[in-house]
């Protein structure tokens, strides 16, 4: 089997492993347990903290001391481990601390799965820039297969989707084990290093730098908008068929594949980077995408299954560009910010800001703000049907006690309580907030555009 193919596999099963269950979750945690919106948040923080942790660790325990393919095999593993527990957790702060742990495992691997990539490329004297992003591109393409696996299989809001990540990962582990080329530590890293300096936690001195600080306070706030959609999306188009207007329609019943777009929009839309940096520099393509995110939220907000399924097309294909152009311009302006003595750090710092202080603030604040403002609880038929406004007989009604697998006792209260979020409004609010930060970046952020520094970017 050639390096390249090998680099293949890997990139597309490190991805499948995270789309097996990424995007469905919230199906698993609000349908199928009934848990409420803030413990969710808490939940997804998880990615957030161990984003901040645990990658920056493996990278010493790479660099120093053990192979980086077997590190890799071996968290792989001990994530399938624990993410096989995750269908018998029945309590939200037991499933939080499951999940964490999971993640402490999973989220070093994607940043290992980078460095094996480039070091296997090098010693086999290849063109990284060439190779590296056809390798991965397998992984965008392994995340969504995984999406559709998991909608077409009917395991959308079912724990199987657990399953179907950690026995890919064990293959993955397997294959990392036995098919991958070794990767010895580097020992790349300069030996009289402090450990917070091996943490690159140095570079937090950029911070004395105004534009620097203006740079990853915006970053921290952006990132807070990143996986919003992740992790509410699939959900907001399943609960759709809380109407009897949509309820059999097509984005209820494939909820993921339609979400699967924005993935697919990533692929495209990364060719197109190399242009819009040269054309408008650094600073306007950062307020491109944060202009994006306005828009993909909005078009969720006045969307719908029907007459408004163009809207919720596009925000999917917009996702793409506002997703990969933040990230790539970001990464860019880190890049041709700071010297080569910090610019590692800096960068690690970049990525500490926005998937996760970023996404620790988003998920967190997004999990308040929609279970306190707009989730609205019903304890009876009565309660339900005033908010309605309809009768007790109405399909609407019929559908929400089937949906959630209630059950109307004799005094008219429901066996488990009722929940209907006002996804119009969180969409609303959301785009609110990316507008906010849009008008600020334009007063704040002072960047001159020089076409010279991104005129031999390469995607």
């Amino acid at each position: 089997m050639n390096i390249k193919l090998k680099l293949s596999i890997q990139s597309y099963l490190q991805f499948f492993v995270w789309g097996a269950w990424l995007i469905t979750i919230a199906n698993y945690w609000f349908m199928t347990k009934g848990w409420d919106g803030k413990s969710f948040g808490l939940m997804f923080m998880t990615l957030g903290i161990s984003s901040v942790i645990s990658p920056a660790i493996t990278g010493i325990i790479a660099d120093k001391w053990l192979n980086a393919e077997k590190l890799y095999g071996i968290l792989l593993i001990l994530y399938a481990i624990v993410i096989c527990c995750i269908p018998f957790v029945n309590d939200p702060n037991t499933f939080f601390w499951v999940m964490l742990l999971a993640m402490v495992f999973y989220m070093p691997t994607i940043s290992l799965s980078y460095s094996i990539s480039y070091i296997v490329i090098n010693n086999n004297h290849l063109d990284s820039v060439k190779i590296f992003p056809k390798v991965r591109v397998f992984g965008t393409i392994g995340f969504i297969i995984a999406m559709w696996i998991t909608n077409l299989t009917g395991n959308k809001a079912s724990a199987n989707m657990f399953y179907i990540s950690a026995i890919s990962a064990v293959i993955l582990g397997i294959f990392s084990f036995t098919m991958m080329p070794k990767c010895k530590p580097q020992n790349t890293g300069n030996r009289n290093a402090t450990f917070l300096e091996s943490l690159g936690l140095n570079a937090f001195s950029l911070f004395n730098n105004r534009k620097m600080a203006t740079f990853f306070i915006f970053s921290f706030l952006i990132g807070a908008c990143l996986q919003l959609t992740n992790m509410y999306g699939d959900v907001f188009l399943s609960d759709y068929a809380l109407n009897p207007k949509y309820y059999n329609s097509f984005v209820v019943e494939r909820s993921t594949i339609i979400m699967s777009i924005s993935q697919i929009s990533e692929t495209v839309f990364i060719l197109a980077i190399p242009f819009f940096m040269y054309k408008f520099g650094i600073k306007k393509v950062m307020l491109f995408s944060i202009i994006a995110w306005v828009l993909r939220f909005a078009l969720f907000s006045f969307g719908n299954p029907t007459d408004g399924l163009w809207m919720i097309i596009l925000s999917c294909i917009i996702y793409g560009f506002a997703f990969d152009f933040f990230n790539v311009s970001g990464s860019l302006f880190v890049e041709t910010s700071t010297n080569d003595k910090i610019r590692s750090s800096a960068q690690g710092l970049f990525m500490m800001m926005t998937n996760g202080f970023g996404s620790i603030f988003g998920a967190l604040t997004s999990g308040y703000l929609i279970d306190y403002f707009y989730t609205h609880k019903f304890q009876n038929i009565n309660q339900l049907t005033s908010f309605l406004q309809t009768d007790q007989n109405n399909q609407a009604i019929q559908n929400i006690i089937m949906f959630g697998k209630n059950k109307i006792q004799s005094n008219g209260t429901f066996l488990h309580e009722v929940t209907l979020k006002d996804w119009s409004s969180i969409w609303l609010v959301f785009s609110i907030y990316a507008i906010v930060l849009a008008v600020l970046f334009v007063i704040f952020f002072h960047h001159k555009h020089n076409p010279a520094e991104v005129a031999e970017v390469k995607h």
